[in-house]
């Protein structure tokens, strides 16, 4: 009987009531109406906006792009159109390059209508223009296929300012070139008055070969100078049509700003080398004229130091104040005592390359050598070395805590220095900077704590 009355008070449901089961079902149809509603009017996923195309218009997009509103929807064409136009017109650059070596200097070079110091002189880098189009190239193709392969017909994830950071370096070869063009021009137009058989075979290569398109020498020799140029124009069509939140943004303007600084830098090389043509000129603001300085003072620590550009990181530059003591006493006086003057400095690292690709070799190796190289400000309109480089691996670094302000470099067996930045937070970054890669590099490094003003005294008592 007892087991029946049990059985009889079972609850054969959840344990919810009815008046809170309704209401849960009341909330789950008001949650349903809501979720279709928001469906219906679903903001854009670029923009975040409700102006969504009208059905008809939807049904003639895909389902990623009903997902759009019209505005974004054009953006992203343009963006797409953009892309693939940086990449065609890249690919069109690379033709003329192998057009000008295959159709010009190897045929002029195997007939012996010139020497080898004369090609050099009219040609001048493009072997090195040619490598570096063809990787810049092969890394562009292989993003736009990715995309492709992933479903990404928009070419969204395909982010141009990245790779074209990643071969920054092409842009002095193209300094290289571009300074050198005056003077090849010239030689040409002198080697063809001298030499029949060269103004011959110009002249039939010009009439007679499709592949140069009825195009001299002297237009394709311009193809870098018209292909440097344009980068900047070809990146603004891409950072317009690209949304301020897509994580290529921000790297399109460093890659735009890097290509401007380096037009501008060619433009003033070539107004102190007399010459009266100039590269497309763009406005200069105080950043740019900075990037500009920056270039040039690169230039000469990287001509002094001797290492290979893509082998080189620049850590640190800018303008600390240097002092040298006198002895080692200034602690117990004080930093105000020493007499500082304004100077320049680069910290240089020397990395060993990953591989031979130039994109994985910007990845950051095992360090080889790391300097420290002082210049002098401009003075007439050069800059000039305080000193040969300091090489961090003979160099001890310290601060004391009576001068927080300021830190010490010890080069050992030679000079002391002691540097220090207008702000002081700056000042520590340097100093961590500069010691990390004097205790990476320094035979020292294996001393426990090693430091510099440590006297050490051999007078002791036996027992």
């Amino acid at each position: 009987a007892t087991r029946t009355k049990s059985a009889e008070v079972e609850r054969a449901d959840s344990g919810i009531g009815q008046m809170s089961a309704r209401k849960w079902r009341n909330r789950a149809s008001e949650t349903l109406t809501s979720l279709q509603a928001w469906e219906a009017h679903r903001p854009c996923t670029d923009c975040g906006e409700r102006d969504l195309p009208v059905e008809t218009d939807m049904q003639n997009c895909n389902q990623r792009r009903a997902d759009l509103c019209e505005k974004c929807c054009k953006r992203r064409t343009e963006r797409k159109e953009s892309v693939l136009e940086f990449v065609n017109t890249e690919a069109s650059y690379g033709e003329d390059l192998r057009i000008i070596k295959e159709e010009f200097y190897l045929p002029m070079q195997a007939a012996g209508l010139l020497s080898q110091e004369q090609l050099l002189g009219i040609f001048s880098n493009i072997q090195e223009l040619i490598d570096l189009n063809e990787n810049f190239l092969e890394i562009l193709q292989e993003e736009i296929d990715q995309a492709f392969d992933q479903g990404d017909d928009d070419l969204m994830t395909v982010c141009i300012g990245e790779v074209f950071l990643e071969f920054v370096n092409m842009l002095p070869a193209f300094q290289t070139y571009c300074l050198q063009q005056s003077s090849s021009v010239n030689m040409l137009n002198a080697l063809e008055k001298e030499k029949e058989l060269l103004r011959i075979f110009l002249n039939v290569s010009q009439n007679d070969n499709t592949a140069l398109r009825r195009m001299n020498l002297r237009s394709f020799l311009m193809a870098p100078l018209q292909r440097v140029t344009k980068y900047p124009l070809l990146l603004s069509r891409i950072i317009k049509a690209t949304t301020e939140y897509h994580p290529d943004h921000g790297s399109l303007r460093e890659a735009k700003s890097r290509i401007e600084s380096h037009l501008e830098h060619i433009n003033m090389k070539t107004k102190q080398e007399g010459n009266t043509w100039t590269l497309r000129s763009f406005r200069q603001d105080s950043k740019k004229k900075r990037e500009v300085i920056n270039i040039e003072m690169r230039e000469t620590a990287l001509k002094t130091v001797g290492w290979l550009r893509e082998e080189t990181r620049f850590v640190m530059e800018g303008s600390l104040q240097l002092a040298q003591p006198p002895d080692g006493q200034w602690v117990k006086k004080g930093s105000k005592t020493l007499k500082f003057q304004n100077m320049q400095v680069l910290l240089l690292v020397n990395m060993k390359r990953v591989s031979e690709s130039s994109l994985e070799s910007a990845e950051p190796g095992p360090v080889k050598d790391a300097v420290l190289v002082l210049i002098r400000d401009k003075n007439n309109g050069k800059f000039h070395l305080l000193r040969e480089p300091l090489r961090l691996s003979n160099c001890i670094v310290s601060t004391d805590p009576d001068c927080d302000d300021t830190f010490e470099l010890i080069e050992i067996r030679r000079e002391a220095f002691v540097f220090r930045d207008s702000d002081q937070a700056r000042t520590h970054h340097w100093f961590r900077q500069i010691r990390r890669y004097s205790k990476e590099l320094g035979s020292w490094k294996k001393r426990r704590n090693a430091l510099p003003n440590i006297m050490i005294s051999t007078a002791h008592t036996r027992p």
